[in-house]
């Protein structure tokens, strides 16, 4: 099975699971969070319910990027917001996010190892490195 096959299985499998009742990306963002001040503090004044759908969105733009290596315009979009011109995000809470992210995996997907832990980072890291370059590249 390919590493994609192995992350699409475990990305459906944490979309049904439900711990506490709590959905997969609300219980993300709970982590990343209280994953660190900083992050609160740029999180602030967020629309989490908004926040929550973005990302279900430009997470598919990092999933595509994958599968194709096409940049696509919400993933352009996204990684200008986030640049040292507009957001100023940090390329270093790139890997905070990574690891909170893992982190909810191992909680929601009953089935996560090590293949789909690393399934999981080879899919999403070329998104999240363009997202780093970005941040001076903008």
């Amino acid at each position: 099975m390919s590493f994609e096959e192995i992350f699409d299985e475990s990305y459906n499998r944490v979309l049904l699971a439900t711990p506490e009742n709590t959905e997969f990306f609300e219980a993300f963002y709970q982590r990343f969070l209280r994953s660190s001040p900083e992050v609160r503090q740029l999180f602030r004044n967020t629309d989490m319910a908004g926040q929550r759908r973005m990302l279900k969105k430009s997470f598919f733009s990092l999933v595509a990027f994958y599968a194709s290596g096409a940049i696509d315009n919400v993933l352009r979009r996204i990684a200008y917001i986030h640049s040292a011109r507009e957001l100023n995000i940090k390329p270093y809470l790139y890997d905070l996010w990574l690891e909170c992210l893992i982190d909810t995996v191992k909680a929601y997907d009953p089935e996560c190892r090590d293949e789909v832990e690393l399934a999981w980072r080879l899919i999403l890291s070329p998104g999240i490195t363009y997202m780093k370059f970005g941040y001076d590249h903008f």
